[in-house]
């Protein structure tokens, strides 16, 4: 029987044991509403949820009551983009943000864009960073906020947070990074920005839980409305298991995040270097930059990436973000990075993690080059 590998955790990532194990006790023993505080059950529960938010926030450099927990990183982004657009109208109607974002910054600025909000897209270079220099002449006096993602989902390409808030912020702009995929593979502060999302499922906690951080100043209306739960900023009954998972995962996340990045990087070093030995055709995107240490971009020259991926049926990859995978057209990442739409859809993108071992990556590796080698002609349209 062929062995199965699993290299896409930029999608999603297992829950590791030890989170499972924290968040059993709250689906059978401790199973009361944290919002109902007449009894144990309930403080049982409540308890739960504020010793989730403390780790989340330990994590991040943060204040526990800077933390709102939502259904997702998606949740996360909009609350934060409509929000600030609510709040802030009055001073300005201007958003700035780049064109390699993850989909739930883009659709939410577009449906801002609808109702009269200006939205400005900046343009990345080839290797898939920012020109701080466009980013300076994009901000205007009715600028009220600039989102950069940490890092992007497809590329790994990672953004200077700290120079882009000096700049944003020195003019009284807020700024929000999503850094659903930074957080458990590249230190990730509060420091420098002013709101932050991010996902339990990405840093091996239970899918439909992730959070917002909202420095302390800032003013953010709910994009949910109903019992007025976290403070008001987020309505509905909490996702107790959920939410102790997360805690328990970003408890990991300081414990194990400079031996994972180092052990992970290695790998991927080590699977570039095999397949550049045997496709020597084959081309890294944002190689040149600043990158996650487990994430590759692949473009494979004529060899179509969903032709790829039927033909390695053992082997689990993404031909993108896994958000993006129902649509047929080619990535916007790799189409703002200046590939065609032929070269971005012969793109694999390889993401490992922390149960990923050398031998797993030897049989991908493998595998992949015996694929490619084995294609003769395009197959793409």
């Amino acid at each position: 029987m062929l062995q199965s590998v699993y290299l896409d955790y930029n999608a999603s990532t297992p829950v590791d044991e030890r989170v499972v194990a924290r968040m059993m006790p709250f689906f059978t023993q401790h199973y009361g509403n944290p919002s109902n505080t007449a009894h144990p059950f309930g403080w049982a529960a409540s308890e739960a949820v504020e010793e989730a938010r403390a780790s989340v926030a330990q994590c991040l450099g943060a204040k526990p009551s800077e933390i709102i927990f939502t259904g997702g990183a998606t949740e996360a982004i909009n609350t934060a983009i409509k929000g600030i657009a609510r709040a802030y109208a009055r001073k300005g109607n201007h958003i700035v943000t780049i064109a390699t974002e993850h989909s739930a910054v883009l659709s939410a600025c577009r449906v801002l864009k609808r109702g009269g909000t200006s939205v400005t897209l900046l343009p990345i270079r080839p290797d898939g960073s920012l020109d701080l220099a466009e980013l300076e002449d994009a901000l205007r006096p009715e600028t009220i906020l600039v989102s950069v993602m940490w890092a992007n989902n497809e590329t790994g390409v990672l953004h200077r947070i700290d120079e882009i808030s000096r700049l944003v912020r020195a003019r009284g702009i807020l700024l929000l990074s999503d850094a659903t995929q930074a957080i458990g593979k590249v230190p990730v502060s509060t420091d420098h920005v002013d709101m932050l999302a991010c996902s339990a499922h990405k840093v091996y906690g239970p899918k439909g839980v992730g959070a917002l951080y909202v420095r302390s100043r800032v003013r953010m209306p709910p994009l949910i409305d109903g019992g007025g739960h976290e403070r008001g900023r987020r309505s509905g009954t909490l996702n107790v298991p959920g939410i102790v998972g997360m805690g328990a995962a970003f408890g990991l996340v300081q414990a194990e995040l400079a031996s994972d990045a180092t052990r992970l990087a290695d790998l991927r070093d080590r699977l570039e270097h095999a397949l550049l030995t045997h496709l020597p055709d084959i081309g890294i995107n944002g190689r040149a930059a600043p990158r996650l240490p487990q994430t590759s971009s692949i473009t494979f020259g004529i060899v179509c990436g969903s032709t790829l991926l039927a033909d390695l049926r053992t082997i689990a990859l993404s031909s993108g973000s896994a958000c993006a995978s129902q649509s047929p057209k080619p990535s916007h990442v790799l189409i703002a990075m200046g590939l065609s739409p032929e070269q971005a859809k012969n793109t694999v993108r390889i993401s490992l993690g922390r149960p990923t071992t050398a031998a797993e990556v030897d049989i991908a590796t493998q595998s992949i080059i015996k694929a490619v080698q084995a294609q003769k002609v395009p197959t793409w349209n």
